[in-house]
């Protein structure tokens, strides 16, 4: 489809419509959106929002009922959408989710991983739960690479491409109780950096995701989580939509940014309010193997 980077003024053109009232064509309408992950929470939000503003999507997840569900929803409402189920821990159905969505669609213009597993569990519960952390990275980066590799070079070939990856502010932050997911998350964000700079001669870019707490299934386990401000789904969906359109190398949180310059300019400063942090943040019930209150 030739090279379709989005000016400057575009841009500037559609946020000005937004601001008054006014709309002007989404650069995703008849393009091509992969969403992982979207048969619930940030992922279904973003289907929605893409095929709102005119894209195909091909949504991608395990639950194929759930799928199938909210593609024939996409559809009633006037949009177009297509059902993939698939595990993205599964090498060979992600290697035959990319051969099919090259055949049916030619190429993938957007793709957003999304699927994901967090893990909040301390160290001294974890040195007999090495799959944690092999459960984690199989999710959370060794699925999203490889859906990203098989993707990328139709991608370059057309010379357009964009790629939304969920991340999390914990990679700027370093949580405690977060190793495994942290760990995960934050390979895939340095190798999404290093992707982005080896492709962006051939219009092809990435966008890190780094959310806060989104109010999702993920993290109903957590039970220190209730009453903790959060984005809703919908609220995180709009921001991906958002990166999908403008293409931003990161979107961060000020408190992730704080963070990430403590962490540079007084590490061991850092250490101390982390793990003053830890120990007033005791792990859940599900983190320590007991049934729920």
């Amino acid at each position: 489809m030739g090279l379709l980077l989005e000016t400057p003024r575009a841009r500037w053109r559609r946020r000005l419509g937004r601001i008054s009232g006014r709309t002007t064509p989404s650069p995703l309408a008849g393009r091509t959106v992969v969403v992982t992950g979207a048969s619930s929470g940030i992922g279904e939000a973003t289907a929605r929002l893409a095929a709102q503003r005119g894209a195909t999507v091909a949504l991608v997840a395990r639950r194929g009922d759930h799928l199938e569900r909210l593609r024939s929803e996409i559809v009633t409402a006037g949009g177009s959408a297509a059902a993939y189920p698939c595990d993205v821990t599964d090498a060979g159905a992600v290697d035959a989710l990319v051969a099919t969505l090259l055949a049916e669609h030619g190429v993938v213009d957007y793709l957003v991983n999304n699927a994901g597993r967090s893990i909040r569990r301390s160290l001294h519960l974890s040195h007999d739960r090495l799959h944690d952390f092999e459960r984690t990275m199989a999710v959370n980066y060794f699925g999203p690479v490889r859906l990203t590799m098989g993707l990328l070079p139709a991608m370059r070939a057309q010379r357009f491409g964009h790629v939304v990856n969920v991340v999390s502010w914990g990679v700027q932050m370093k949580a405690p109780k977060f190793a495994a997911y942290l760990a995960s998350k934050s390979a895939l964000d340095t190798w999404s950096r290093i992707a982005g700079r080896e492709t962006y001669a051939d219009n092809v870019t990435f966008t890190n995701m780094r959310f806060g707490l989104v109010r999702t299934a993920m993290v109903v386990p957590t039970d220190s989580y209730e009453d903790r401000r959060a984005f809703t789904p919908e609220q995180a969906g709009a921001r991906v939509v958002r990166a999908l359109e403008e293409r931003p190398v990161t979107v961060d949180l000020l408190a992730g940014r704080v963070g990430e310059l403590l962490n540079i300019a007084a590490p061991r400063l850092s250490d101390a309010l982390m793990a003053r942090y830890d120990r007033m943040s005791p792990d859940s019930r599900a983190a320590r193997g007991e049934p729920p209150a």
